[in-house]
């Protein structure tokens, strides 16, 4: 097709170059799902309601219909609205979203089966009627409940299109009729003889005049009327990427947000990536001896090691109510209190630990009776300010965390090694959790306090730290880990 012209595409194919509204840096993929979900979804609810509206317009003309004409030749019309009935329960069982040939091949069928059943005089009907006559009953009009229901279901060019081939159509009828049609000369003359001249009321109940211009009037209107309504589906159209659009950014937040802290933010007026400082808890988490478990394994095993290590990590953070800040290969940095502070940031960041731990032994052990090696995880974690907000550039940005208290999270996680164990807490940590639980934390039970200070890699200041008790003091299932 030469470029610039248009043909009866679906919405999906009318509105590629519109998806820069809502996906002007994404490049993974997300908003294209999204797009297509809520195209399909819009066509399949669209064309339901348009079927159903037609079939309702059916019934209650057939019942017009014998109200009008209480004869058995109604049956020819009601003959006609059982196949445009028949069409339409076919489109809704092949309406798709993307190019259809078989669609466009039954919207032709619907107006051309239309445009005949208008034209051609009942078969049933004994009357040598002109074929000029059947304007007469002004049925043209029946045509604008199709239009109206074409844009429930389908493009905006396919609205203008329906417009384009029912105005072609109907005119093409007009030339048959002037051409072939049958006329009664007689009936004419005797016609001007009752209305003693008067052109204009000759003209209005001529049977054998065609009234060429009312037909092209006719045809007008009803393509002004598509040109209208094909606007407003383009409208529509683009509120649907907008909400596809919507659901993509939604979807994006539920990669690094719980549900409940994604709710919240689709509802906050000021913008993320608003530059601030604030407190923070943060974990690092880290399989300890990957390298090795690497260098051991295919592939394959090693990418569904990971790919099981960050669900556990994943599930654990979302149900404390954690930011998954960022995967790290083999490890994963993890938030409390981002974007917005809580109540409980420090005593969730300890629960969250926890968590993991226990349902790493579960795994370890479901590991070990597969005659699989045991998978071990370190966790360090650290309370205090840090500053939130957008790095990057225009083309990629990225809501981040950082300041020192992110650096010490991760030099406590190094620590681990040193105290052959698989989780070291700040003492400002601690202290945090103290605070919000207005007493000692259950979950310190398994720790224990370090004397002395410690000094951690490209610090100056030391750091109190508390080290969590490894079970049988080596490594178990638990993911506790040896000095070695």
């Amino acid at each position: 097709m030469a470029k610039g012209a248009m043909s009866p595409d679906s919405t999906e194919h009318a509105l590629l170059p519109d998806l820069q509204l809502i996906s002007r840096n994404d490049t993974t993929g997300v908003s294209s799902h999204h797009v297509a979900q809520a195209l399909e979804q819009n066509k399949r609810v669209g064309l339901t309601l348009a079927v159903r509206a037609r079939w309702v317009a059916l019934t209650v003309t057939a019942l017009l219909l014998v109200m009008t004409t209480p004869t058995w030749d109604v049956l020819y019309y009601h003959a006609i609205l059982i196949g445009l009935a028949v069409i339409g329960w076919l489109q809704l069982r092949i309406g798709k979203v993307g190019r259809s040939r078989w669609e466009l091949a039954l919207i032709f069928l619907d107006i051309s089966l239309m445009v005949f059943g208008m034209l051609l005089p009942n078969p049933f009907l004994d009357s040598d009627w002109p074929n000029a006559t059947q304007y007469k009953m002004e049925n043209f009009k029946y045509f604008y409940i199709f239009l109206a229901a074409t844009t429930l279901g389908y493009s905006w060019r396919t609205v203008i299109f329906y417009g384009v081939w029912t105005a072609a159509l109907w005119l093409f009828g007009m030339v048959m009729i002037l051409l072939l049609g049958s006329t009664n000369g007689a009936l004419t003359e005797r016609l001007r003889q009752a209305v003693q001249g008067d052109t204009r009321l000759l003209d209005l109940i001529d049977p054998n005049l065609v009234d060429v211009f009312g037909r092209i009037e006719e045809v007008s209107v009803l393509l002004i009327t598509a040109g209208i309504l094909a606007v407003n589906s383009f409208r529509m159209n683009q509120m649907v990427l907008r909400q596809a659009g919507i659901a993509r950014e939604r979807s994006n937040l539920a990669r690094y947000f719980p549900p409940n802290i994604v709710d919240r933010l689709a509802e906050r007026d000021q913008p993320l990536g608003d530059v601030r400082a604030q407190d923070v808890a943060v974990m690092f988490a880290d399989v300890v001896g990957f390298t090795r478990l690497a260098e051991r394994d295919s592939p394959e095993a090693v990418v569904a090691l990971l790919r099981d290590f960050h669900r556990l990590i994943e599930e654990a953070v979302f149900e404390q109510g954690g930011t998954l800040d960022k995967y790290l290969g083999d490890g994963a940095m993890v938030t409390f209190g981002t974007p917005e502070t809580g109540d409980r940031d420090a005593g969730d960041a300890l629960q969250c630990a926890e968590t993991i731990i226990n349902r790493m032994a579960a795994w370890n052990a479901a590991r070990q009776r597969r005659g699989e090696p045991i998978v071990n995880v370190s966790l360090g974690l650290h309370y205090g300010p840090a500053i939130l907000g957008d790095i990057g550039t225009e083309r990629r940005m990225e809501f981040a965390t950082l300041g020192d208290t992110v650096n010490v999270a991760s030099r406590l996680e190094e620590l681990t090694r040193h105290f052959g164990t698989n989780c070291v807490l700040s003492g400002q940590l601690v202290d945090a959790a103290f605070r919000e639980a207005g007493k000692t934390h259950p979950l310190l039970r398994n720790y224990r306090q370090e004397d002395r200070m410690h000094n951690l890699r490209g610090r100056d200041v030391g750091i109190k730290v508390w080290v969590r008790n490894a079970p049988d003091e080596g490594n178990s299932a638990t993911g506790g880990i040896s000095k070695t």
